[in-house]
């Protein structure tokens, strides 16, 4: 038991060390590429701050706990959202100039639905993950098309100024990616290895372990980006940090360890953290698309209203989730 923990907790902070600098890595490198900079904040920058999830939810699907995986990606979407953003918007409250953002708002509820219809059987089969795979396929195209209309977005100008801010020459750059990429996978085996086996010792699901322990600590990268980008004024990459990270969580995470193992979707998932995650993205849609032409605000109020659902939730899946709660 004492070396689950270890393990644990060591995967945890090599994950939270690595994770930031693979972002940076690998966004200074996209850059040297020639990608455009709202592509990088759209994809690099959002999608890669869910890495971690990516590859814990990977290995615990092929290590034989695909439920592990499961409630690392929808936990991790209820902490980005009731916690990330929360304490975000806290410390600055958000302005949502983006219009790519206000358009990727709506498509994280339609995915979140989408996630509700294909598990409500109580089975995510490889069938279903497969159609999560082609909706993120799509999503890629659109987020290709939209790099090309929205060339001047506030994302993108965000982006430059932060990509010009820390600058890597090129070697450096590739060097930060690979060397942290190796890192990442290091952690996140011993992560899910420690996280299993700690299930298994006090007689918790796989699931709860993803939900109550891997989604805050993967999701801890995202709350450090997004609370340095709010201080330097840059709300977009805040908000594009949460929203790429839900929309990479729920199709391309889910998606991926769902074809690598089934997931049987028990009850109270469908009852409990479904509808908080359904419900948060709501609030989220409903707090972040504005009026007309309007900005979309996110304050101090509503980050309190976000960060009361989170602490709720929280005490809730504690609650149950003992030996023999069913979860």
């Amino acid at each position: 038991m004492l070396l689950s923990v270890a393990a644990l907790l060591t995967g945890l902070m090599l994950l939270i060390w690595s994770a930031d600098r693979f972002v940076d890595g690998a966004a200074a490198t996209a850059r040297h590429l020639g990608m455009p900079p709202l592509l990088v904040g759209m994809l690099v920058v959002g999608f890669g701050t869910s890495a971690p999830e990516l590859l814990v939810s990977v290995l615990a699907a092929l290590d034989g706990h695909p439920g592990l995986a499961l409630g690392n990606a929808w936990g991790s979407n209820i902490v980005n959202m009731g916690l990330v953003l929360a304490v975000t918007a806290l410390v600055a409250p958000l302005r949502v100039r983006s219009v790519v953002l206000r358009k990727e708002l709506p498509m994280l509820m339609g995915t979140t639905a989408l996630s509700a219809v294909l598990v409500w059987d109580g089975m995510l089969s490889r069938l279903d993950a497969a159609l999560l795979l082609v909706a993120f396929a799509a999503l890629l195209a659109w987020s290709l098309r939209a790099a090309r209309e929205h060339g001047q977005d506030a994302l993108a100008r965000e982006t430059t100024a932060q990509l010009q801010a820390d600058a890597l020459p090129l070697p450096r750059a590739l060097g930060r990616l690979v060397l942290n990429l190796l890192v990442l996978a290091g952690s996140s085996r011993l992560l899910v290895w420690g996280a299993a086996d700690i299930a298994e010792w006090l007689g918790l699901s796989d699931l709860v372990i993803g939900l109550a322990v891997l989604a805050l600590g993967t999701s801890l990268p995202e709350l450090a980006t997004c609370v340095a980008a709010a201080r330097k004024g840059e709300d977009d990459i805040a908000l594009g940090n949460v929203l790429g990270s839900g929309l990479f969580n729920t199709l391309a995470v889910v998606g991926l360890a769902g074809v690598v193992a089934p997931v049987d979707v028990e009850a109270e998932v469908l009852a409990r953290d479904l509808p908080v995650m359904a419900g948060l993205t709501v609030a989220l849609y409903l707090m972040g698309r504005g009026r007309r032409q309007a900005d979309g605000v996110i304050t101090r109020t509503e980050a309190g209203i976000l960060l009361t659902a989170y602490v709720t939730y929280t005490v809730w899946l504690l609650a149950t989730m003992g030996p023999g709660s069913g979860v």
